[in-house]
């Protein structure tokens, strides 16, 4: 066989079916896929390969799939730190977004997100902004894998003026993206709560016509729950049911609000939850029962939700977060092993975004979306079982190479894609505008600053 790349690691972990962790296994790249995974010697023999790269004390990963977030909101990190959710969005972050968000913003905060994404393992992200066509752009230009939302509200922003609107112009987002090899789209309305029944009926009529997720933020909050039942007279996952919305394509995010009833429904509909682990602790949002929704055969996928709540993208410290929370939650030390939570961050992930045929799993045939950690650092030896070494010790810093269908985005920790020092001006040019701005009274109601940042 021949292929373009060779790569040698000590350790693989694929998150196949089978879930093995394979010991001194190479794996074969060519035009962008992963042409076979087997025993190094064997490999030697089998394939001949123009570039061979051998890593030892690493462990070769499928890249991460982070499943929610608002990559453009990285300009907003730290701006109103240690708030409740309402207070949080509606004293600070949307009218931010009023006076600030536009292509220019979006374009910065995206490449600033990519650059910390890719550097950390994420290889794929799913999205849900304003301006997602200049999200996708980005991406792609970055050569990133992502999912693009075709953000739906009720209210106007700068971005559309009314659902009809945001419509429109999703639609126009779908239809130009449609056959890009990196980049695919969802419907993403934001909430229950900012969607009303209309909207959401067309959603559900146009992602069935498109055969397209539906990417949504539900039950997040317990208020969010009571408002649903003075406002509807039902649970908001019970309204989206009798919508026609909980099925196979509903990506359910944060869900920390959950009836066992709830549970056995979404198993039943095959719909998919995704966790914000570290969003919804800085947020006291509440607590995803990721166990009993494992236990019910609930997919369930890891995002960090946008760096303004987390206040990071990095999907390694997601994966340790899922599983001690898990643990803790269920009052379990067993509930959300290792394996669990880099299923939940790969193949889970893929499947929840109708993309586990082309990426999530190192198999033969699936894109070449992998990323390779060095496990020889002081923090992770002795290397008794790789898989917990690298949910439960590794951190971001061991990242050191990851690819995207075959290409290399990050060599030895850095981006070859993406020009660092002009992204990080950028993004400091960024946040002296909203520091001069909040300065000269034009702060979003109840926002302080120190007068010394």
């Amino acid at each position: 066989m021949q292929a373009e790349l060779l790569i040698h690691a000590q350790w693989v972990l694929p998150a196949d079916p089978q879930d093995r962790v394979l010991t001194d296994h190479a794996l074969a790249i060519a035009d962008g896929r992963i042409l076979a995974l087997a025993p190094g010697a064997e490999a030697d023999t089998a394939i001949q390969a123009r570039q061979t790269l051998h890593l030892p004390g690493h462990v070769l990963i499928p890249g991460l799939i982070n499943a929610h977030t608002h990559s453009p909101m990285t300009l907003m990190r730290g701006l109103a730190d240690d708030l409740p959710l309402m207070t949080w969005l509606n004293d600070h972050i949307w009218p931010a977004e009023r006076r600030w968000v536009d292509p220019d913003f979006v374009a910065a905060g995206t490449r600033l997100a990519v650059l910390e994404m890719l550097r950390s393992g994420t290889t794929c992200f799913n999205d849900m902004y304003f301006h997602p066509e200049v999200t996708a752009t980005v991406a792609a230009e970055a050569g990133m894998r992502a999912m693009v939302g075709m953000i739906v509200l009720d209210f106007p922003t700068g971005f559309a003026e009314d659902a009809d609107d945001y419509l429109r112009k999703g639609l126009q987002l779908h239809e130009h993206f449609r056959n890009h090899g990196l980049i695919c789209t969802a419907f993403a309305p934001h909430s229950p709560y900012a969607v009303s029944d209309a909207p959401l009926s067309r959603v559900r009529t146009l992602a069935d016509e498109l055969e397209v997720q539906v990417h949504i933020h539900l039950q997040e909050t317990h208020d969010e729950v009571v408002q649903s039942l003075r406002d509807h007279g039902e649970r908001p996952l019970a309204r989206l049911d009798r919508l026609g919305l909980v099925g196979p394509g509903l990506i359910a995010v944060h869900m920390t609000q959950v009836e066992e009833a709830e549970i056995a429904r979404l198993a039943e509909a095959g719909a998919h939850v995704v966790h914000c682990p570290q969003s919804n602790l800085k947020l006291a949002s509440g607590f995803c029962p990721v166990a009993r929704l494992l236990g019910a055969g609930v997919n369930v996928a890891l995002g960090t939700d946008g760096a303004a709540s987390n206040n990071d993208l990095d999907m390694l410290g997601e994966l340790r977060a899922a599983a001690l929370l898990g643990k803790g939650v269920a009052g379990s030390a067993s509930a959300v092993p290792a394996r669990a939570a880099l299923r939940m961050a790969t193949i889970d992930a893929a499947r929840a975004l109708g993309l586990d045929q082309e990426t999530g799993s190192l198999e033969p045939g699936k894109a070449a979306d992998l990323v390779a950690l060095d496990l020889g650092d002081p923090d992770t030896q002795p290397v008794y079982q790789p898989l917990s070494q690298l949910v439960y010790a590794a951190s971001r810093c061991q990242v050191r190479h990851v690819w995207v269908a075959g290409r290399q985005l990050v060599r030895d920790g850095i981006a070859l894609t993406l020009d660092r020092d002009a992204i990080v001006n950028q993004a400091r040019a960024w946040g002296a505008r909203i520091v001069a701005a909040d300065r000269h009274g034009a702060r979003p109601k109840g926002l302080q600053w120190d007068r010394d940042t």
